[in-house]
């Protein structure tokens, strides 16, 4: 019972600290990405794997965002893994997709990506070669923010209240952010489904 709650009173404060700020100039860059038809690249890998492809779904389905995410095709992936080497894969895979200034680029990450560290290596070429197009880049990490949180034009860092649990608020606010975004008002296109079926969002 005492680690629930201490887990539940760090993700309250993690929660009351987040930078509005920060998550409303996502949403300004997202909205200027699909007014200018430009695509939306999702980058992560482990649990950051997994929201990506999840928030693919979302920005495409609620956002109207033409999104895709390169851990969605894992014979491709692990392919240029093993003849190019897992620090390449995701740039190797924005040049095939012919990355340009209008496209985003958008980073789930714990760390950020350091290269000092060896720390996601692969998320740091990616947004080298993002910055080298003219793509917009945002992110949403834990920590510092690492190279992304240096790069990006928006950027949401999920505040560390507890070193001893940075991945796990990290990738649970990421989760509650990219749904925030798929919801805001500048940025939905299309109702979700319970919302729409019942009255108010009330059964």
């Amino acid at each position: 019972m005492a680690y629930t709650a201490q887990y539940l009173n760090e993700a309250s404060e993690i929660l009351v600290l987040l930078d509005r700020k920060d998550i409303d100039r996502i949403v300004e860059s997202l909205a200027a990405l699909r007014r200018r038809s430009g695509r939306l690249f999702i980058l992560g890998v482990g649990g950051g794997a997994g929201h990506a492809s999840h928030a693919v779904n979302d920005f495409r389905k609620i956002a109207g965002i033409e999104a895709y995410a390169p851990t969605d095709n894992v014979s491709e992936l692990t392919a240029r893994v093993n003849d190019d080497g897992w620090d390449t894969v995701f740039v190797s895979w924005l040049k095939g997709s012919r990355l340009q200034a209008s496209d985003m680029v958008f980073v789930f990450s714990v760390g950020g990506g350091d290269l000092e560290r060896n720390i996601s290596p692969n998320l740091v070429r990616a947004l080298e070669y993002a910055r080298e197009v003219g793509a917009a880049i945002c992110g949403i990490v834990g920590r510092d923010g690492g190279f992304t949180g240096k790069v990006a034009d928006a950027c949401v860092i999920v505040p560390t209240v507890n070193p001893a649990t940075v991945t796990p608020h990290t990738e649970a606010f990421q989760a509650i952010v990219w749904h925030l975004l798929v919801s805001h008002p500048s940025l939905q296109t299309a109702p979700m489904k319970w919302e729409s079926v019942f009255e108010g969002g009330r059964e």
